[in-house]
């Protein structure tokens, strides 16, 4: 056992979960693997320490706050002296939703509280380092690990704890992977049957599934300093037939950025976005400055994203090639749904 802040825990507080490396196929070879779904939350090891609870981020900070259903669930469980870890998710309509994840990290416990009681996170298990009753089981294989958790969450008997599935058919683990991103799952993550838990280190394979997209261009941004086209601003038409911003590319060759400045600058003038405009800077933007030049809404692209949160691509987008057969109006917002 380990103190922290005057509690007990099983394992150190900065323990690091184990990481996963990206691939572009689920592994066939060197296993036997079990593949897992890969569940659009934040990762987090659960620490009990008698009746004291302790969540924390991969990066090491602590949830508790965030999450008190979860923390009330956890402390109420008979099993103590336990780690688990898992993925925190909060799903509205059967579908896992990153922008209320997100509301919970919110300064105001008064509104923390409010959002626990009206849509609950879950913890979706699918590893544990230590067993209740403090019984360490790091070094045994994956397989028994999971036992371990399918036991602690069979007689938690509580919906804010879920097993996450998992499986040893490749063919099921494609059916999955087929399926990312229709759900609360964006990919499948293999793992060694018979491996050991390694925090901090990537011994799990991660594939996502990529879609793609084809979207108009409504604007641009110039790189900073320079008279160079730096990310296209990227549109798809709404139901009532408007021109939607939801994200950008910035994957530009260099040697193609003065041929394309040229090109976007001789669409300057028109209209850009009728509905949702680009805002200032964000996390979605890769430029420092807000402003932004609309043009006519005549070109097409076809991006590659992973996320799509509240009607827009969480991420930057790839531009994979430009899409003369296609006509603006084709691109729509039901290619995301």
């Amino acid at each position: 056992m380990v103190t922290e802040s005057g509690v007990e825990f099983p394992l150190p507080l900065s323990t690091q979960p184990m990481e996963a490396r990206a691939a572009e196929a689920l592994p066939r070879e060197d296993g036997p693997w079990q593949y897992e779904p890969k569940w659009d939350g934040f990762r987090c090891l659960a620490f009990k320490g008698g009746k004291a609870v302790d969540l924390r981020a991969k990066s090491g900070k602590p949830l508790g706050r965030y999450f008190p259903e979860l923390v009330r669930a956890l402390s109420t469980l008979a099993a103590t002296d336990f780690v688990v870890d898992g993925e925190i998710i909060v799903e509205i309509d059967g579908r896992a939703s990153f922008d209320a994840l997100q509301m919970r990290l919110h300064p105001a416990e008064s509104r923390i509280r409010k959002l626990s009681g009206e849509i609950p996170a879950q913890l979706v298990v699918f590893d544990m380092l230590v067993a209740p009753g403090d019984r360490p089981l790091i070094e045994l294989r994956l397989h028994d690990r999971r036992a371990a958790a399918e036991d602690l969450v069979a007689k938690a008997k509580t919906k804010i704890l879920r097993l996450s599935r998992a499986t040893t058919s490749l063919a099921t683990a494609d059916k999955w992977l087929k399926g990312a991103g229709s759900g609360s799952t964006d990919g499948v993550v293999a793992k060694l049957l018979n491996g050991p838990y390694r925090p901090g280190e990537r011994a799990m394979v991660k594939v996502k599934r990529l879609r793609t997209a084809d979207c108009v261009v409504g604007g641009f941004r110039y790189l900073n300093g320079r008279r160079q086209v730096g990310s296209l601003l990227l549109g798809l038409y709404n139901d009532d037939g408007l021109l939607d911003h939801v994200g950008f590319t910035s994957t530009i060759a260099n040697d193609e950025r003065a041929a394309l400045t040229e090109r976007l600058e001789q669409l300057r003038g028109g209209s850009g976005f009728n509905g949702k405009a680009p805002g200032g800077p964000s996390r979605w933007s890769t430029e420092r400055s807000g402003e932004w030049e609309p043009v006519r809404p005549e070109l097409v692209v076809e991006v590659r994203f992973d996320h799509v949160t509240g009607d827009r691509f969480r991420h930057g987008t790839k531009l994979l090639r430009w899409r003369p057969d296609k006509a603006p109006r084709q691109c729509t917002f039901e290619q995301i749904a």
